[in-house]
């Protein structure tokens, strides 16, 4: 009888632990900032456990469709999330936690001042952006190109990353003379440190709506519930504004 409560205890302590576990997939514009809220979470929540996986929105979706062990989905849109809810793969509704914003980073030249203009430069024989199928960040730039009419004259240099991380990783290695990246990555000290950027006005592009959502899992994770309270709540609106997000409502 005694072996017996021995086990039972044993089982609830791994029962409770695993509770504690919180898998998020994020969009790969969320390296630093995530990073940063995760920190301040645990400052706060001692014995958690957050794991961070970082990819490109559609990348990420494939893999919760496909039986990946995620328990929260933070995408670099609001149009991923609606997906899995539609295949029921979610437990609530989505929420909208920052709006992204688009830059334009090199280590060569000088955008900063230049602006869009820049893309015209003889100087650049490569421009990097995400893949526009999988990336968010990558549609818009496109989209942007499409919009100033310059698409057509420089589809022929752009390289693709597989998602915004690896392409911001392009123009700051020189594989790339420009990169569309996210303002969060032009921030990062050692991106910043190295090279110039440039915010593209908001009214260019469609609005970057970042939504999130908690994945449907076989037991529920009220952990992964607490983490996704912490990253909408005010506690974390410094860290958002810090790495060039703009607030959703309500923040």
């Amino acid at each position: 009888m005694k072996r017996i409560i021995i086990s039972l205890a044993i089982l609830l302590a791994t029962i409770t632990v695993s509770a504690q576990k919180v898998n998020v997939a994020a969009a790969a514009n969320l390296r630093y900032v995530l990073e940063e809220i995760k920190t301040a979470y645990l400052k706060q929540n001692p014995k958690a456990k957050v794991n961070l996986t970082f990819g490109a929105s559609g990348t990420l979706v494939q893999q919760i469709q496909n039986g990946a062990s995620f328990d929260f989905f933070m995408a670099a849109d609001n149009e991923f999330p609606l997906k899995l809810k539609e295949k029921g793969l979610t437990t609530e509704p989505m929420s909208t936690y920052a709006f992204g914003k688009l830059a334009i980073y090199s280590t060569t030249l000088d955008v900063s001042k230049q602006g869009l203009d820049v893309l015209k430069s003889s100087a650049i024989k490569k421009i990097a952006i995400a893949n526009p199928e999988t990336a968010p960040y990558g549609e818009r730039a496109v989209q942007l190109l499409k919009s100033q009419k310059l698409y057509e004259s420089l589809k022929s240099k752009i390289v693709l990353g597989e998602n915004i991380s690896q392409t911001a990783q392009f123009a700051f290695t020189g594989n790339a003379e420009i990169g569309f990246v996210a303002l969060s990555l032009a921030l990062a000290p050692d991106m910043a440190g190295k090279g110039d950027y440039y915010i593209v006005p908001q009214s260019m592009y469609q609005p970057i709506e970042q939504a999130c959502i908690l994945i449907k899992t076989q037991v529920l994770n009220t952990e992964a519930a607490k983490f996704k309270k912490f990253v909408l709540s005010p506690n974390s609106k410094a860290i958002w504004e810090k790495w060039g997000y703009g607030l959703a409502s309500g923040k």
